[in-house]
């Protein structure tokens, strides 16, 4: 796997082999990354927005990449940084808060047509937003996208003992919203 995605960053940084290796990137990673975006931004269009984004950074950004991390890892911190800086400019032009932007977003989910969540998934969505932002991303990360701590870490650039200490409090509080409401 090392040595593909190795080679697989050798052809994005080569001008004569990017755009073949750009559509192999965006083939294999388009979905797992809309996932991703999808449980930070909720709504499926501006998800789909979000993912665009993270694509052209990567593409035009490639060369900085050092290899510290596994490219995934690199994507990843690059999808959840649009995903933020998405909301944060959605809040400030509609004149709100973070917080009432995510109530917002909870909200429309119900009129979602692509939302197929029950009553309950409707719940659990609520309890996530009602967290901290970095404790958002912890459970989503762990919960619904079943990623390991240690890529966590590698992703958040912490430690997986603060991760696993963010995704401890993180269930008790949703299990709390969820016995309340």
């Amino acid at each position: 796997m090392e040595k593909a995605e190795n080679l697989l960053v050798q052809q994005l940084k080569d001008k004569k082999t990017s755009q073949e290796a750009f559509k192999k990137l965006v083939s294999e990673y388009k979905e797992r990354l809309y996932w991703h975006i999808r449980n930070m931004v909720k709504d499926h269009d501006d998800s789909h927005d979000v993912l665009q984004n993270t694509f052209i950074k990567v593409f035009r950004n490639i060369d900085q990449f050092k290899g510290d991390s596994k490219l995934f890892s690199w994507m990843y911190r690059i999808a959840t940084n649009e995903s933020i800086t998405f909301l944060n400019k959605k809040a400030k032009r509609q004149q709100i808060s973070s917080d009432e932007l995510q109530d917002a977003i909870i909200n429309n989910l119900e009129s979602d047509v692509y939302f197929e969540g029950s009553e309950i998934q409707l719940k659990l969505q609520k309890a996530i937003a009602s967290l901290p932002q970095k404790q958002q991303q912890v459970f989503t990360m762990k919960y619904f996208e079943e990623l390991k701590y240690r890529e966590m870490a590698e992703i958040l650039e912490t430690s997986e003992g603060a991760l696993k200490a963010s995704y401890h409090i993180a269930a008790k509080k949703i299990e709390e919203f969820l016995k309340t409401n």
